[in-house]
C-alpha cells in the first residue's frame, strides 16, 4: 500500500504539479487549499505525511499546524512546511509544530530525502 502525503497548498498549479511529481514517484496523494480544509481532511483519514503551504487564506499553514497537533494522534505525524519565504521561516515553522522545511521553488531532489527520511 503507497504512503498517503497531503498537499496543502491553494495555488492549484504547485498542488497539481506537486501532485504529479509526488504519484510519479507512487505516493497517493490528497489534496487541501487552506489550513482548514488541511484539518478537516486529517480528521477523516490521517495521511502519514503532511506538505504543508504556510500561506493560505482563510487559515494559513502554521495556525493549521498547531491545530492538527492538538488534533488526537496528529502529535507523530510528519508536517514538513513549505514556502517561499525561504529559511527565515524556518524557527517559526518548527516553533508551530512543523517538523521540518522545504523552500518553494520546490526542487523534488531535495524533496525526496526529506520525504524518504520521514516516510521510512
Amino acid at each position: 500500500m503507497s504512503k498517503i502525503i497531503l498537499v496543502v497548498e491553494d495555488y492549484i498549479d504547485t498542488r497539481d504539479l506537486m501532485k504529479f511529481l509526488l504519484e510519479g514517484c507512487g505516493y497517493t496523494v490528497r489534496e487541501a487549499a487552506d489550513g482548514q480544509e488541511a484539518i478537516d481532511s486529517v480528521k477523516k483519514q490521517f495521511p502519514d505525511l503532511i506538505l504543508m503551504d504556510l500561506s493560505l487564506p482563510t487559515m494559513d499553514g502554521l495556525t493549521a499546524t498547531r491545530m492538527i497537533r492538538k488534533v488526537e494522534g496528529g502529535g507523530k505525524l510528519p508536517i514538513i512546511a513549505v514556502t517561499a519565504y525561504g529559511n527565515s521561516f524556518y524557527r517559526k515553522a518548527i516553533e508551530a509544530g512543523c517538523d521540518d522545511l522545504i523552500n518553494k521553488p520546490l526542487d523534488f531532489d531535495k524533496l525526496q530525502p526529506v520525504l524518504e527520511q520521514y516516510l521510512a
